[in-house]
């Protein structure tokens, strides 16, 4: 079996629910303590063994090049300034960033339909003749041992597997609002029920989200005419399809999957990295006490 060794971040849209910040920089560009959303996913891969990122970008704005610059530009200016006012240990941060492994960024096939599934068959070349390849979608983060890494542990122990997917228990009153899991007798997937209406129609308590291992026959159904819900292009639909002429491990999350999607729970997601992953923890727990 070869190596996993190319992951695709999404962040393909125009994040209409956080304007009008979103209208100068990418979603995934808003800070998680003092780093983007989009660099602690690209963390999640480093940490997984992955050699090569493709972010996908929204399309006609300038999300491309903000990437680019985030992640290619050596700010020799900046280092300069800091060295003469006696703070290089200030530029350590970004040269952490200049010390990823390759990050190519594209952005979405604009002709392609709207959903989630479109910037994976936007960067399909990229990966193209992998053995298999990681998706995050920039929308989800996971604090704790990312699930990059559990993802590809489980299909290095089940290399037949079409997909591998991250699962994480929830409670009733949020199923409404993801696609929830149905297992095979064997504990496999069998299918997923995108956004159930109600709580009786949704097959288990396990919800997928955006962190999946794919192997290249899903762009046997990842296709531009096989919209779903919504007239969208799903992911899931694809996967569930693998799952008809394969095993696709359902792999349950060993971190605590958080997202992103909107302010609210943005802000939700920002204050638990906060409070869990900095060392001001404890003084925003104080000031949160005393107001």
């Amino acid at each position: 079996m070869k190596k996993v060794k190319k992951a695709i971040i999404t962040d393909a849209g125009f994040a209409s629910r956080y304007l009008p910040i979103t209208k100068t920089i990418p979603k995934a560009m808003v800070p998680i303590g003092a780093k983007p959303v989009m660099q602690l996913c690209v963390e999640e891969c480093v940490e997984a063994g992955i050699e090569e990122i493709i972010i996908v970008a929204t399309p006609n704005t300038k999300s491309k090049e903000i990437y680019e610059d985030y992640f290619h530009n050596k700010s020799d200016n900046v280092r300069t300034l800091l060295e003469k006012q006696g703070k290089l240990d200030r530029f350590k941060p970004v040269e952490q960033v200049l010390s990823f492994p390759k990050i190519t960024v594209i952005e979405q096939d604009p002709s392609l339909p709207y959903g989630n599934g479109s910037p994976i068959v936007s960067a399909k070349e990229f990966v193209k003749d992998e053995e298999a390849f990681v998706v995050l979608y920039s929308d989800d983060l996971i604090l704790g041992q990312g699930d990059a890494k559990i993802l590809i542990d489980s299909y290095e122990k089940n290399p037949e597997a079409k997909a591998v997917i991250a699962a994480q228990e929830m409670p009733e009153d949020v199923w409404h609002k993801y696609g929830m899991i149905a297992l095979k007798d064997n504990g496999t997937l069998s299918h997923i029920v995108e956004k159930p209406k109600t709580p009786d129609l949704s097959p288990s308590n396990l919800t997928s989200y955006g962190r999946y291992l794919l192997t290249p026959e899903v762009f046997d159904y990842l296709l531009p005419s096989n919209t779903g819900l919504d007239g969208e292009l799903w992911t899931v639909d694809a996967i569930t399809e693998l799952a008809k002429h394969g095993d696709v491990i359902v792999t349950k999350s060993s971190g605590e999957w958080i997202t992103t999607g909107d302010p609210k729970n943005y802000f939700l997601a920002h204050l638990k990295y906060v409070l869990t992953k900095t060392d001001y923890a404890d003084d925003v727990r104080k000031f949160i006490a005393e107001n």
